[in-house]
């Protein structure tokens, strides 16, 4: 497996001290849409949190630490959930979690089930290394990935980049196209984004959990973790 490079910017090691980052990268896949395995696994996850009899997901420790963390840099949390937030409200309002394709539908469950904001991208869309990095002032987001409708971003907000441009805004709030997953992706990378308020034990049992479920599905893929 090709090396996957991974860089946080210390910058935002000094503003978030507790803050890690783990990648996995995953080669060897076959994604597609969503089927009955990976609709089971959503709505096991669905069930796994409406037991935990939480009226509202900002009231799980987790959540509130990131919401801590948004209103730093001065994203209102209201506004602009984190991933795992926006998740947990859908189905805690009585929704269902949305069913994309099979390795979104597969991150989303873990992301939900571990408490964990959890993005996932095609890693040969990438260009140039993953930073995690705080905005300078006029970086170029593309949310549609056409190029009809670019945002450039105001400075000192934290978001993830390559050297093409931003990839995710607010840290884990909003993805683009340009990267994202789609039904013909083979190559992937799954972020996971940590505060204190989650263990690394709790950490490491979610990346062993979505690890688990991607050999469950495709036995002859190769994992690797990055640290970042």
């Amino acid at each position: 497996m090709a090396d996957f490079d991974v860089h946080v910017d210390p910058a935002v090691h000094a503003a978030h001290p507790d803050y890690t980052a783990v990648v996995l990268v995953a080669e060897g896949l076959r994604n597609g849409p969503t089927d009955a395995a990976g609709d089971a696994e959503l709505a096991a996850a669905e069930r796994h949190l409406r037991a935990r009899d939480l009226e509202r997901a900002a009231d799980h420790p987790h959540i509130a630490a990131w919401r801590a963390a948004f209103s730093a840099f001065g994203a209102k949390p209201s506004r602009y959930p984190s991933s795992a937030e926006a998740l947990m409200t859908r189905v805690l309002k009585g929704q269902t979690l949305p069913r994309i394709n099979v390795l979104v539908d597969l991150y989303n469950a873990v992301s939900v089930r571990h408490v964990i904001p959890l993005g996932g991208e095609d890693a040969d869309r990438l260009e140039g290394a993953l930073r995690l990095t705080i905005t300078e002032g006029g970086e170029p987001f593309d949310p549609r990935g056409d190029g009809a409708d670019v945002e450039h971003l105001a400075a000192g907000e934290i978001v993830w980049r390559d050297d093409r441009g931003v990839t995710c805004r607010r840290w884990n709030w909003r993805q683009g196209r340009r990267t994202q997953l789609t039904d013909d992706s083979t190559h992937a990378f799954f972020v996971f984004d940590r505060l204190g308020a989650l263990g690394r034990e709790q950490l490491d049992a979610a990346v062993d959990d979505l690890s688990a479920l991607l050999r469950d599905r495709w036995p002859d893929c190769r994992l690797e973790r990055v640290t970042g």
